[in-house]
């Protein structure tokens, strides 16, 4: 089975970024990645003190997966965040606020 190419986090970023954006949901990049194979991870604000980290996997045929950590304090998932970074100095950090806690990751971005 052939995959298609996959996009450079750059573009993946800016499409969800517009996505978001497009739902009238705030969107940014909290941080920088390598612009063509850096990892993302994605904080979900739900502006009550509360966050949500998504990171990518690759499920057992490949294809891209997005896994929760869970509801948690806002400073507990900074501080994965931090640890994540220290880890992968290539990685791109992505935060939405949305009081409503959607992620919008179920939906085809390229």
């Amino acid at each position: 089975m052939e995959r298609a190419p996959r996009l450079k986090a750059e573009i993946w970023v800016k499409a969800l970024i517009r996505r978001c954006e497009v739902a009238g949901v705030s969107a940014f990049v909290v941080r920088r990645g390598d612009t063509g194979s850096g990892t993302v991870l994605l904080k979900v604000n739900t502006l009550d003190g509360e966050a949500e980290i998504y990171s990518p996997a690759r499920d057992g045929e490949g294809e891209l997966i997005w896994l929760a950590k869970g509801r948690q304090a806002e400073a507990e998932a900074d501080a994965y965040i931090e640890k994540q970074r220290a880890f992968d100095p290539d990685i791109w950090v992505v935060e939405i606020e949305d009081r409503e806690g959607r992620h919008f990751l179920l939906e085809k971005l390229g």
